[in-house]
């Protein structure tokens, strides 16, 4: 890779890794934001899934948008929409429960807030058109994997940078809070505040939105050409959706995919108000978030990658549906308990789990498909997996609000059918070169 195409793929990275910074800031608090302001299980299920609806609808959109008017006023537009939204995110949850602003009350302009930020953050199809049109055929899967690793670290630094502005003192792994009566529990949380919470975190992420943007205005140039060739950035294709489903190998991975993901997404939806059980206060649950985005980061960047060309893609999905089945019941079990201790225990088995079962996934997907089609079909899976994050926080918050252990004994039935799922999945066809350069770094 030239000097030429390093410049712009490092500005690349660095605007993504600062817009996902602000995406972690802002997650960890979400669910304990709106229970704050008496939003129900499922209303808050529906706030946590708006983002990503708002992500499966306009992605496409803005890639088909950037390949007329270029890459580079696309993702100055979406990290301006996000600088702008994070802010009023901050000044809307600063409030308090009474709070109106324009004559709505908070809770509308949450959904505002979630919804808008949602749409300027689904410009990833276009940081990676932006990184086809700069790199060659054999360059572009390590030009693709700028986006995982950004999304990676940018997880693990976001909690960790939010946890300085907010009230709470700093965890320990001896940290555990067991709550005799879970009924007296859940009128009186020691986790609760009276006053508004703090609107410091929205602060942050707009602000690091904004020197992203700045970063993009004054740093990046435009990569689109007459001779570009855009990757190829499919919706949910009705005809491409009834052709993998009439290939078995195809539609069983697509399932899989779905099922996965939406386990995952039913744990880390309710991961806040599981810890406010506990008693954790919100600097302590930003460093368990940041603990999960530091094992994601350091599994998929050694254990997984070592593993996966020894093993091969089927076995790593079988092992990795076992750990998450293993993982939720483990989780549930802690949550049961009330036991911080061991939720920081048992929480690396679900991650490595799934950091282990969605690169595989995504693999096998791409080797079951032909050369011709691997952009709809890897486009086709990419939707599969935001419908999954669309519908995981929704059930998970009504499960939630029913029985705070059932998301994760829900989510180990699940992935103990996945399991069963995996055992049948098909061994790929002996063509190393359809995977390499298309599998996706980022489910």
């Amino acid at each position: 890779m030239n000097r030429s195409s390093r410049t712009p793929l490092l500005i690349i990275f660095i605007t993504v890794f600062i817009d996902l910074l602000g995406f972690g800031i802002v997650l960890p608090l979400l669910p304990r934001y709106a229970k704050h302001f008496s939003v129900s299980g499922g209303t808050l299920g529906l706030l946590m899934a708006s983002f990503s609806a708002m992500q499966f609808l306009f992605a496409p959109l803005w890639g088909r948008l950037s390949d007329r008017v270029g890459r580079r006023p696309i993702l100055i537009l979406g990290l301006a929409g996000s600088a702008v939204f994070y802010s009023l995110f901050g000044y809307a949850t600063s409030l308090g429960a009474d709070g109106h602003l324009l004559g709505l009350g908070v809770v509308p302009w949450l959904f505002i807030c979630r919804i808008c930020a949602g749409i300027a953050g689904a410009t990833i199809p276009t940081a990676q058109a932006y990184i086809a049109d700069v790199t060659g055929p054999k360059e572009r899967a390590k030009g693709m994997a700028l986006i995982g690793a950004a999304f990676g670290i940018g997880f693990t630094f976001g909690p960790l940078l939010g946890a300085p502005f907010v009230p709470g003192g700093a965890p320990s792994f001896s940290e555990s809070v067991v709550v005799e009566n879970v009924e007296a529990a859940s009128t009186v949380d020691p986790a609760d505040s009276e006053t508004p919470p703090s609107a410091a975190p929205g602060y942050v992420a707009g602000v690091l939105s904004s020197l992203a943007m700045l970063s993009a205005i004054f740093l990046l140039p435009e990569s689109l050409t007459p001779q570009s060739q855009s990757a190829a950035r499919n919706w949910l294709d009705f005809s491409q959706l009834k052709h993998a489903v009439s290939h078995p190998p195809i539609g069983l991975v697509l399932a899989t995919i779905f099922l996965t993901t939406f386990a995952f997404a039913q744990f880390e939806s309710t991961l806040s108000l599981l810890t406010k059980r506990f008693g954790l206060a919100d600097r302590s649950n930003y460093y368990v978030f940041a603990y999960i985005g530091f094992i994601l980061s350091l599994s998929q960047g050694f254990l997984v990658r070592r593993l996966a060309p020894r093993l091969g893609e089927k076995v790593m999905c079988i092992a990795g549906t076992l750990m998450m089945t293993v993982g939720l019941l483990l989780i549930g079990l802690a949550g049961h308990a009330q036991s911080a201790t061991n939720l920081y225990v048992v929480l690396p088995v679900a991650v490595v789990g799934f950091s282990a079962v969605t690169p595989s996934l995504q693999s096998l997907l791409s080797r079951h498909t032909a050369e011709s089609q691997q952009g709809g079909i890897l486009g086709l899976g990419q939707s599969i997996s935001a419908l999954a994050r669309i519908l995981g926080p929704w059930l998970g918050m009504k499960l939630f609000d029913l029985n705070g252990d059932w998301p994760y004994w829900f989510g180990a039935g699940m992935m103990a059918f996945g399991v069963l799922m995996t055992l049948v999945l098909r061994r790929p066809p002996e063509a190393p070169e359809a995977a390499g350069e298309t599998t996706s770094p980022h489910a």
